[in-house]
């Protein structure tokens, strides 16, 4: 983002483009979105409140979290241990 404040749109855009340290680029489906309450209630936010949330939301790239867990390995993992438990309760009735 440039060094001016966003309005609450672009950071919500921005946020929705993966833009945030813990978001992926998917649109966010939230009820009400970043703003939509300010603005209902006749307040938009200010040029400070926009500029702390932009901090907050938009994070240098060395903060950003590249780790990420394939599903795949999640599933097999849960599966391996339904598995374990079964055979430990199979054991337990043949004694």
């Amino acid at each position: 983002m440039p060094d001016t404040v966003p309005t609450s749109d672009q950071l919500r855009d921005h946020i929705d483009k993966g833009g945030s340290s813990d978001k992926v680029a998917y649109p966010d489906p939230a009820a009400a979105p970043l703003g939509t309450d300010d603005e209902a209630a006749g307040k938009s936010p200010s040029r400070e409140e926009r500029r702390m949330a932009a901090g907050a939301e938009i994070a240098a790239p060395q903060v950003r979290r590249s780790a990420h867990i394939d599903p795949t390995l999640l599933y097999f993992g849960m599966a391996a241990l339904v598995m374990l438990a079964a055979l430990f309760m199979i054991g337990l009735g043949r004694t």
